[in-house]
């Protein structure tokens, strides 16, 4: 048992058992800052901005947890943690991926609900995807997130994630139209 802040959490592989429980997990967040991209001649220029009211944003369900099961079943690749509750209920979650063949190991989703923010939560689910990922022989630990998330902004580089690179386009079409996906790394040491 891993201990946060506040509180203690057991980190493990998520079972079948969690997956409902994963799924109802609250991702929402809330900001008075979002970060403004513009595309410069040289690449792009990030500035955090406020806004007001403060920004609310709900994600979409996800539904290829439920129907093809918690990643890691049956792919070797491929894991979802769980942080648990002292009450025996996930708190958070992450869901990693690691592709062979060029030694990268993405995290597609990290949430944290929020009752546990700000506990290091997700902080331990980063490091036991860390973990994971040294067991795959990753280079590096990388991330998509959407511009307006300056609170997980925020906590990816505390983390020692770094930008390194944009997406003008890939919200286009969607719900998050307007957003710009930024994408984040950091050396698996």
């Amino acid at each position: 048992m891993t201990t946060a802040d506040t509180g203690d959490y057991e980190f493990r592989a998520a079972r079948p058992e969690d997956a409902e429980a994963i799924e109802a997990l609250d991702g929402s967040f809330t900001t008075d800052t979002v970060f403004q991209v513009t595309v410069t001649e040289d690449g792009f220029a990030l500035r955090e901005v406020p806004v007001d009211p403060p920004l609310h944003k709900d994600f979409p369900a996800d539904d290829t947890d439920s129907e093809n099961g918690l990643a890691g079943d049956g792919d070797p690749n491929s894991r979802t943690f769980v942080a648990v509750g002292a009450d025996g209920c996930p708190a958070a979650f992450a869901t990693v991926t690691y592709a062979p063949w060029n030694r990268r190991l993405t995290i597609a989703n990290l949430e944290v609900a929020p009752a546990h923010r700000g506990r290091g939560v997700g902080r331990a689910l980063v490091d036991h995807a860390a973990g994971f990922a040294r067991e795959r022989g990753a280079g590096h630990i990388w991330l998509e997130v959407t511009n307006i998330n300056a609170p997980a902004i925020h906590a990816y580089r505390r983390m020692g994630f770094t930008l390194c690179g944009l997406d003008m386009a890939l919200y286009d079409g969607t719900p998050s139209a307007g957003e710009r996906a930024l994408y984040m790394s950091m050396p698996c040491l």
